[in-house]
């Protein structure tokens, strides 16, 4: 079998959540900054992640990074997170599967037990420190871009539900934080699709009724997700975020718990030094701490260490074929859920 050009992918997940990464192949994107190259896959050419996020070459459940060489001194390899939505600034779990792909596969040098790896980002510069054994990255702390929230105990009118209370937080993306009791269920397994679809539902009306624009990073003008929480017994964080067009993550979310950490620092629940666990849907379990205080646009804000593990479990490659019927990719509805038509 003959490829003129091709894609390689290798495959990964973090806790559950794919986040496979594109190391080879890719036409280069436009773009003097990681941001750039973002807004220019978001507003000018998105043909590169409909071809890696859609049917029949992906599947609902799973993002791809699309490995790219830094625009800034400072660090080692830049990366942008495709999902079949859009291109987003950051995503924890896809940071840590770039990490581990990074040193697993020798593109970055694995140093035991520790590997700094410095990632380029849209929403920043994400510092990692791998604990590395055998040849294996075995824990990836992150160094999280600083992290905000916008509003606390904002009303949101809904049909569904009446009125309940959000918080808005910045944690590399913008979530809408809703603790899962005001819509009447439990994060668990059983209840996934009715999550993802209250989930999709709440962020339709959070973008109809609040407005939000980063202070200092052109282009970041939406509520990307909404995360479901809940406290446990042992005080840690049950999360669920949910994301278009209609799924929940397999992962605690490593943004959506820097949002949430920003929001209870905002309260004065948390302080510096402080960790709590995240814990997602399935069980699986980041560290989120508090490991400094700033300021971002005039705004308290707080740098998050986000702690976790990726696992590389095999490798891909993708043919580009010209005569391809579906180079554009597609999405049904009885898999991706009622809402597949906000891909459209």
């Amino acid at each position: 079998m003959r490829f003129d050009r091709s894609l390689e992918l290798l495959l990964v997940h973090c806790q559950g959540e794919l986040g496979h990464v594109l190391v080879d192949g890719a036409p280069d994107i436009p773009g003097g900054t990681m941001l750039d190259k973002m807004n220019h896959i978001n507003t000018v050419d998105d043909s590169l992640r409909r071809f890696v996020t859609f049917e029949p070459r992906a599947n609902v459940a799973m993002s791809v990074n699309l490995l790219v060489a830094p625009t800034r001194a400072d660090a080692d390899a830049g990366f942008i997170v495709l999902q079949a939505d859009r291109a987003h600034p950051m995503s924890g779990s896809n940071c840590i599967c770039v990490v581990t792909a990074l040193l697993e596969s020798g593109r970055i040098s694995m140093r035991e037990p520790e590997t700094v790896v410095r990632l380029d980002t849209p929403a920043g510069l994400i510092v990692a420190r791998a604990w590395c054994e055998s040849g294996r990255c075995v824990g990836v702390s992150l160094d999280n871009v600083p992290s905000f929230a916008e509003l606390l105990d904002h009303d949101i009118e809904t049909p569904a539900w009446g009125r309940i209370k959000i918080d808005v937080a910045f944690g590399g993306v913008y979530y809408a934080l809703v603790d899962v009791n005001q819509i009447g269920l439990k994060i668990e397994p059983g209840n996934a699709r009715a999550l993802a679809e209250a989930g999709i539902e709440l962020k339709r009306l959070v973008g109809e009724q609040i407005k939000v624009a980063h202070p200092t990073l052109p282009g970041i003008t939406e509520i990307a997700y909404v995360m479901f929480r809940d406290l446990e017994p042992d005080r840690a964080v049950r999360t669920c975020t949910t994301l278009q067009p209609g799924r929940v993550d397999r992962s605690p979310c490593g943004t959506g718990s820097s949002a949430n950490l920003a929001a209870l620092y905002a309260r004065g629940v948390v302080s510096v030094g402080d960790i709590r666990t995240s814990r997602s849907i399935i069980g699986g379990e980041f560290m989120a701490e508090v490991i400094g205080e700033t300021q971002v646009g005039g705004r308290k804000a707080i740098l998050p260490r986000i702690t976790g593990r990726g696992y590389v479990y095999g490798r891909s490659q993708l043919r580009l074929s010209e005569d391809d019927p579906f180079v554009a990719g597609f999405a049904l509805s009885d898999t991706w859920g009622p809402q597949v038509d906000l891909l459209r």
